[in-house]
């Protein structure tokens, strides 16, 4: 499997492309703010046609560059995958923002925050299979960061990743290298996040590869062992 991953140029989200193989279609996880360049690079360098976006969740600083991508350069629209509770931000997922993070937004891109909605959005549940770009992916919903935060499994790994991992989870903003996403934010829960966790995050297999939304790549091996919010589930 063929996997790039990059920072957007705001709040360091990270941007996954990801493809059977270069010169195939890929998938786009998470476009965030000033992306576009990188992308459209890595897309004319390893010849990649974008086929689907898939969205962790639906706070601006995963999916600025959505619509953009989707409606980009391809000849046919490209679909945004959300799961089903975080639809609702896609609507104007500014809404939602601190009036004080807009305006420094604004000020460091010297330019009006501004939103256009995707034309076409695929809406997912929970454990649902999908198949694009020749990419197996299962979701598990893990609510607390959003509402509608999810986790895309794939039964393979990066090249050139090390033998002993054999299984990738894009995590978002779930679970980071020694820590997880913050719940005060609207639709966060401190109760939800710990479920998610005791329930879908603790069960992977420690050969789980994790792609967090922020921050290094981790295993799950690695966070069960060390990760402070992980601990007690295993008592």
């Amino acid at each position: 499997m063929f996997m790039l991953a990059f920072p957007a140029a705001a709040f360091a989200t990270n941007c996954y492309v990801i493809a059977a193989a270069p010169g195939e279609e890929c998938l786009v996880v998470d476009p965030g703010i000033g992306v576009l360049p990188t992308l459209q690079e890595i897309f004319r360098e390893h010849r990649l046609r974008p086929a689907a976006v898939l969205l962790t969740h639906g706070h601006l600083d995963h999916l600025y560059s959505v619509t953009p991508v989707c409606q980009g350069e391809t000849p046919a629209v490209v679909p945004a995958y959300v799961h089903q509770d975080d639809r609702y931000r896609l609507t104007d997922p500014i809404t939602y923002l601190d009036p004080a993070i807009v305006a420094a937004f604004e000020q460091q891109f010297g330019a009006k925050a501004s939103w256009t909605e995707p034309s076409e959005i695929v809406t997912l549940g929970d454990k649902e299979s999908v198949s694009v770009a020749g990419i197996d992916l299962t979701t598990l919903h893990a609510p607390g960061h959003t509402e509608g935060s999810v986790m895309f499994g794939i039964e393979a790994v990066p090249d050139g990743i090390p033998a002993d991992l054999d299984r990738t989870m894009i995590t978002g903003d779930v679970i980071f290298a020694g820590s997880i996403g913050r719940t005060d934010l609207h639709g966060g829960s401190d109760a939800a996040m710990r479920r998610s966790l005791r329930d879908v995050v603790y069960p992977l297999p420690d050969t789980t590869l994790l792609l967090p939304g922020h921050g290094p790549a981790t295993t799950m091996e690695r966070e069960r062992a060390s990760n402070p919010y992980l601990r007690g589930f295993g008592a």
